[in-house]
């Protein structure tokens, strides 16, 4: 029997979208950019975004391409922000990347996203990527030299000569922040949230989760 088609929206962080907004404006406030490729895996988009938005970044969610609606890997529809063309020249704090297939690949395939993930990367932002969306980064070349974590066996059609991969739940490593998939997308986000912010700012968005 075919899994049931899951509709699910993503309300924006923001309440107008449009050629005007400028997020390097936002007096003291985090700017978060998740790229939103069909065949993400929504649990870490979701997680994700709901954290940080709880912390008080501003989220903007970008699909790869005009269409907003994404269909993420499990049948869950999710409502994107903008297009990463509307904001490609845009500065944020912080990129994350969710994870899932075929999702991942897009995120790779994406000329768009591949330059915005060198600039980040020059301009030493926050770069987070979860699951087997490291092949974006391994694309990009932003993480040689570094250590990292994946999805077990996500990285295996990938050139991973000049990064070691761990079995940690989350690593960082320098400006780079990664992850395992679904099951450490709570640790992953709330690592975020601790990089983008501060330790302070983590406990306060942990503590009601009652974890």
């Amino acid at each position: 029997m075919a899994e049931p088609e899951i509709a699910l929206v993503l309300l924006p962080a923001t309440s107008k979208l449009d050629s005007n907004f400028q997020l390097g404006k936002a007096e003291m406030t985090k700017t978060v950019l998740v790229p939103l490729a069909n065949g993400c895996e929504e649990l870490e988009a979701i997680t994700v975004t709901d954290l940080l938005v709880r912390a008080g970044a501003q989220v903007v969610r970008a699909s790869l391409d005009e269409r907003l609606e994404v269909l993420a890997s499990r049948g869950a529809k999710l409502m994107a922000d903008c297009s990463l063309k509307d904001i490609e020249n845009q500065q944020f704090d912080l990129i994350a990347l969710p994870g899932g297939l075929p999702g991942a690949d897009h995120l790779k395939n994406s000329p768009t996203l591949q330059s915005i993930i060198k600039s980040q990367h020059k301009n030493n932002g926050l770069i987070g990527a979860i699951c087997a969306a490291p092949k974006a980064l391994i694309e990009s070349g932003v993480i040689n030299g570094k250590q990292i974590t994946c999805y077990p066996g996500a990285l295996e059609a990938e050139d991973t000569s000049s990064i070691e991969i761990t079995n940690d739940p989350v690593k960082v490593d320098d400006n780079i922040i990664t992850s395992r998939g679904p099951g450490t997308a709570l640790d992953f986000a709330l690592t975020l949230i601790e990089h983008l912010f501060d330790a302070e700012k983590r406990e306060e968005v942990e503590a009601p989760l009652v974890r």
